[in-house]
């Protein structure tokens, strides 16, 4: 029951910081983004980079590092529905299907949410990467499933 409760929580805590980042404004998402551009920036590079120079990093990187952020954080959400979800007595199959459409759904909401967010749209790319990442994570998960019992 522990566990249960724990891995929904996991579930719970991942949705909660999805929505309270889309929640931002397009200034306030923006800023958070362009800050770490700027501080992996400064750690790869160890020095203090000047304000051309972190302009040229936030322009280059800008959409790569959004999209990397979308891909882990419903990498996450499915990694931790899945697992929910294996906690209980349910076909494999249902499991993995429940958890890719779960991903999408919510990836679909919280796009629709930031249509309401001043600054900020509602992007279908955005969509598939966060399926993606749920997808990724389903698999990875499945797979390492059927390897530990293989291996039993």
């Amino acid at each position: 029951m522990v566990k249960k409760t724990i891995k929904l929580l996991l579930v719970l805590l991942t949705m909660i910081t999805i929505f309270y980042l889309s929640n931002d404004n397009g200034d306030k998402s923006t800023k958070k983004s362009d800050s770490v551009i700027i501080k992996i920036s400064e750690k790869i590079l160890n020095k203090k980079l000047t304000t051309k120079e972190k302009q040229k990093i936030i322009d280059k990187y800008v959409v790569i590092v959004r999209k990397i952020a979308h891909f882990t954080l419903y990498f996450l959400l499915g990694l931790f529905f899945i697992s929910f979800l294996n906690e209980f007595d349910i076909d494999n199959k249902k499991i993995i299907l429940s958890t890719i459409i779960f991903v999408f759904i919510y990836a679909c909401t919280d796009e629709l949410h930031q249509l309401f967010i001043d600054g900020r749209s509602g992007e279908i790319l955005d969509i598939l990467i966060d399926t993606l990442g749920g997808i990724t994570s389903t698999l990875i998960y499945t797979k390492f499933k059927i390897r530990r019992r293989l291996h039993e």
